[in-house]
């Protein structure tokens, strides 16, 4: 079979294949970025969907705008102003299949093969193996524990011209946790603006905060339009419903509009119904202090267990919010070789060369503890504790 070019570049997640490794459930894992599944809001939901039934239920189950529902978008538009600071008309709203969608429609309008596009390092390898279907370069730019080194970054972009845009995750990042400084914020709207190149602002975890310290969202400081914005429902409602949105200026959204009408002509209608609702209700303003007080002990519970049992030479951060603790273990260690000796153990992580473009941090290892019920979570890092020290005899 002769495949378009494209396909060459198309790789699958090195995650999404390690773990098709932990489907046992005798496994304790700690590698999908899963939210818990006591953090899924059944019984009001099952209560929103008869209502939405009854009161437009033959809306629901039809096709619908490409664009999103309009009440769902007034929703989203005034949630936005009030919890991120952003200001946008409808023109510039669009409902998307998941902020996954957003990954792909961005470089479907931007891209052409060999254009650059500039990421943190490490990064989300979901956004990596999007991207690659339009065979970008990629510019890495590492990171410390104050989010993307912009310092590094306008280096980097005074080297290459042919940047199109820089994907970033600038609130509890995926993997790192690192949170984006205010200064550094300021400093990247700045490259942005001197370069004339976009910026994909990725906020999947803003809403997961642990602290009541918030730093504004890039977007909300944006004033020259060079800010495409992400968010999801992902990790506050449901994963399953697949339901995010993009802001973007109007010339870009309707580009978006277009390209989405080629692959799903609109999202899923009755999820949006009943997503409206779920906000509109104040439901959502309800469950999320749930999540957050959920999710905050479950990661000191981690972070406990770490300083228990990993061996000297190991560290690693402690996020302010989000899902994940990223681990740096001594250099003798590959997390990647190790792999496989924690699913002997039964025990499961995500290596971090898997998120670095350049594959650097190969003794680093990404930690998801939303997914994992407190009772193992000790316990599954005993269990990767007991792997790494035999390791370093």
């Amino acid at each position: 079979m002769k495949y378009a070019d494209r396909t060459e570049s198309m790789k699958a997640s090195e995650i999404r294949e390690l773990l098709k490794l932990t489907e046992d459930t005798d496994i304790i894992s700690f590698g999908g970025g899963m939210p818990s599944p006591d953090a899924f809001p059944i019984k009001i939901i099952e209560k929103i969907v008869k209502k939405v039934l009854e009161k437009n239920g033959t809306q629901a189950l039809q096709y619908g705008p490409t664009e999103g529902i309009t009440p769902l978008r007034e929703a989203l538009i005034k949630r936005m102003g009030k919890t991120r600071g952003i200001k946008c008309n409808l023109n510039q709203m669009i409902i998307t299949t998941g902020s996954q969608q957003v990954l792909d429609l961005v470089p479907k309008i931007l891209i052409n093969p060999g254009d650059c596009i500039a990421v943190e390092c490490p990064t989300y390898v979901g956004a990596l193996t999007a991207f690659n279907c339009y065979q970008p370069d990629y510019i890495p730019v590492h990171m410390d524990e104050n989010g993307m080194k912009t310092d590094e970054l306008e280096e980097k972009i005074k080297a290459n011209k042919a940047v199109k845009f820089i994907y970033t995750i600038p609130i509890f990042q995926n993997p790192s946790g690192a949170t984006l400084s205010l200064e550094r914020k300021r400093h990247l709207l700045e490259i942005a603006n001197a370069y004339d190149i976009l910026i994909l602002e990725d906020e999947a975890y803003s809403e997961l905060e642990y602290s009541k310290v918030r730093l504004p969202s890039l977007k909300s400081m944006d004033k020259n339009e060079k800010v495409i914005y992400t968010h999801t429902l992902s990790k506050v409602l449901s994963p399953g419903f697949r339901l995010g949105w993009l802001i973007a200026n109007e010339e870009i959204a309707r580009k978006m509009a277009i390209a989405k009408q080629g692959v799903d002509l609109c999202t899923n209608m009755l999820v949006q119904f009943i997503a409206e609702e779920y906000i509109k209700s104040g439901c959502i303003d309800k469950q999320i202090p749930k999540i957050r007080k959920m999710y905050k002990r479950k990661r000191d519970i981690m972070l406990e267990a770490l300083e228990r049992h990993f061996p000297d030479g190991s560290c690693w951060n402690k996020p302010e919010g989000g899902m994940f603790i990223w681990v740096s273990l001594p250099e003798k260690i590959d997390t990647k070789e190790m792999f496989l000796d924690a699913i002997k153990a039964k025990v499961a992580y995500v290596n971090g060369s898997a998120f670095c473009i350049d594959g650097c941090s190969r003794n680093c290892m990404r930690l998801n503890f939303s997914n994992t019920d407190d009772n193992k979570i000790e316990e599954g890092i005993r269990r990767l504790a007991k792997i790494i020290k035999e390791r370093l005899k």
